[in-house]
């Protein structure tokens, strides 16, 4: 049996590392990613013009902001300079109801009509989700309050600023520093199984179109195969994954100092040991036991333009678990009882429990059991698929269904 799984494990490898197609863009995306990362080197290098460099206020927006009151006039756009360092402001001596006329017309990005201490009106043309100016006013009328009260305004703007000393003590997880990793594990895994799910899918229902696969199939045990296919798939994906993130690790490092060295680059390259290995434990297991039901059920279709609609219900599940991942993560949340429980569901486990280990504590024995979990499910799932897999490449004509296929189990 073991004789078996070798000989078709080299076969399979050998299928993928001499398929131009798979090397080529393999070598490519690695070339296009070691140029993305000496680009500043490259860009650093690039002689700077001599011409006089302009006034930088020039280029920037223009916001009006008027006072109710003329004598506060000064005071008010000085108290909106202080907190507005992206708008060039300027002090409009008109009437008010003038303001709304400029924006519309292009002369102006935003005002502000200030009608007293405390209350002020806001004018902008398209109103951005973004928009952060009246949080940024709210500032300026406040240094405004204050200079009338007597204060500076370095007095006013050191108070508003409320520079306080903290110190901040993680006796667990940094979500913060860990969020990159763990979203660009989550990502390389969804990517990873759907295409590397698809092509073990659509490799095995393209072998039934060869009639020596009848005499294989029925001389080599079907455990052999599906697991010689399944773990063939994963080094030839781990080993294209090591290529592409390798060049971008070699090449970041050789271009760190242009990356300033302390970016959100140098953050996902500085990614801990720890946290690497829980990566490629989870990635490698959630690989197995999706690429198994996608060899399985690639087994059971006679056409290959089959292929789309027979994987679905497990695309469907896999990407219901992404998306349960992905809310968790965004939210921060990874601990509430629908993430831990699908912790322990081994078709949901592979991301959920690395989100828990990455973005928070998690016991021990939670992880373990988590571990154990799939691993047996692993087991479970290639054995199972196996037997489909002996039964399925035999099978012609229309697609049986489920419960035809677990009937046929049975009677087997």
């Amino acid at each position: 049996m073991m004789k078996q799984f070798r000989t078709i494990l080299k076969f399979e490898l050998k299928d993928f590392f001499t398929d131009k197609k798979f090397v080529g863009f393999t070598l490519i995306l690695a070339l296009i990613i070691a140029v993305v990362m000496f680009f500043p080197r490259f860009s650093g290098s690039i002689s700077i013009s001599d011409e006089p460099v302009q006034d930088m206020n020039q280029d920037l927006p223009i916001m009006l902001v008027h006072s109710a009151n003329e004598e506060h006039g000064e005071i008010v756009k000085q108290s909106f300079q202080t907190v507005f360092f992206g708008y060039k402001v300027t002090l409009y001596s008109g009437e008010a109801s003038d303001l709304e006329e400029k924006v519309i017309s292009g002369e102006a990005a935003c005002a502000f009509a200030v009608s007293g201490l405390d209350s002020y009106t806001y004018y902008v043309n398209d109103l951005s989700m973004y928009d952060s100016n009246t949080a940024h006013a709210n500032d300026a009328m406040s240094i405004y309050a204050m200079v009338q009260s007597g204060m500076t305004y370095e007095e006013a703007a050191r108070i508003l600023s409320g520079a306080v000393h903290q110190e901040i003590v993680t006796l667990g997880k940094d979500q913060t520093n860990n969020f990159f990793y763990t979203y660009i594990m989550i990502m390389v895994l969804y990517m990873a199984i759907l295409l590397y799910g698809q092509m073990v899918a659509s490799n095995v229902a393209s072998e039934k179109s060869s009639r020596a696969m009848e005499l294989l199939v029925t001389s080599a045990k079907p455990v052999s195969m599906m697991f010689g296919k399944v773990i063939a798939s994963c080094l030839a994906g781990l080993t294209q994954l090591t290529v592409i993130f390798g060049t971008a690790f070699v090449s970041f490092n050789l271009n760190r100092y242009y990356w300033d060295d302390g970016g959100i680059m140098a953050s996902i390259f500085d990614m801990p040991l720890e946290l690497l290995l829980y990566m490629l434990l989870f990635f490698v297991l959630g690989f197995f036991i999706y690429a198994f039901m996608y060899g399985a059920i690639g087994s059971t279709v006679s056409k290959l333009e089959d292929i789309g609609t027979s994987v679905m219900p497990i695309t469907i599940l896999f990407v219901a678990a992404f998306i349960v991942v992905m809310m968790a993560l965004s939210s921060g949340e990874v601990n509430t009882p629908l993430v831990k429980a699908c912790s322990f569901i081994p078709f949901t486990s592979p991301m959920a429990m690395f989100v828990r280990i990455v973005m928070s504590t998690v016991p021990w024995y939670e992880i373990l059991a988590s571990v154990v979990i799939l691993i047996a499910s692993v087991i479970g799932v290639g054995y199972f698929a196996a037997k489909i897999y002996r039964m399925g490449v035999l099978l012609y004509g229309n697609k049986p269904g489920f419960g035809n296929i677990i009937k046929m189990l049975r009677k087997k």
